[in-house]
C-alpha cells in the first residue's frame, strides 16, 4: 500500500539522515521501525535501486544515504513507492456494454493523473533535510 510504504521509506531515510556518516544495519533500522530486518532489507533494495541509498557488504557493512539530505525531495521518495496512480482502479474490468462501465476508467484515469501531479508537486517542495528538521 502506497501510504504505509511511503511512511516506511521516509522513516528509513530520515534515520539515515540523522546518522549520515554511518553505515546502518537492517537490524538497527528495524529496531527504529519496530519491524523485522527482512522487511527492511526489501525496502532498502527498492531505495538502493532508486539511487537514494548505497550499501556496503561485510562485517562493517550497512546502508546510508547516497545523496545529501538537501538533494532528496519527498517526491523522490514518493516516486519509489507510487504505483500507476495513488488511487487504484477496481480489480474487476467494467462492463463495456454499460454506459458508465465503458467510460469510467478513462474518466478516473484523467482525474487520478491530476491528483498524482498535485501530490507530487506538493511533495517536491520539501527536501528530506526540511522534513528531518521538523522531527528533531
Amino acid at each position: 500500500m502506497v501510504r504505509s510504504k511511503f511512511a516506511t521509506h521516509v522513516h528509513i531515510l530520515s534515520l539515515m539522515g540523522k546518522f549520515p556518516e554511518e553505515w546502518l544495519t537492517s537490524d538497527f533500522i528495524a529496531g527504529s521501525l519496530n519491524s523485522n530486518a527482512a522487511l527492511v532489507r526489501k525496502e532498502l533494495s527498492e531505495l538502493r535501486n532508486a539511487g537514494l541509498v548505497e550499501s556496503k557488504e561485510g562485517k562493517n557493512g550497512g546502508c546510508r544515504l547516497a545523496r545529501p539530505l538537501k538533494d532528496i525531495r519527498l517526491s523522490d521518495i514518493f516516486a519509489v513507492v507510487k504505483d500507476r496512480h495513488i488511487f487504484g482502479f477496481s480489480p474487476n474490468d467494467p462492463n463495456p456494454h454499460c454506459p458508465v462501465g465503458r467510460n469510467i476508467n478513462k474518466a478516473l484515469d484523467t482525474m487520478f493523473t491530476r491528483l498524482d501531479e498535485s501530490v507530487t508537486g506538493e511533495l517536491s517542495k520539501t527536501t528530506l533535510a526540511d522534513f528531518i528538521a521538523k522531527l528533531l
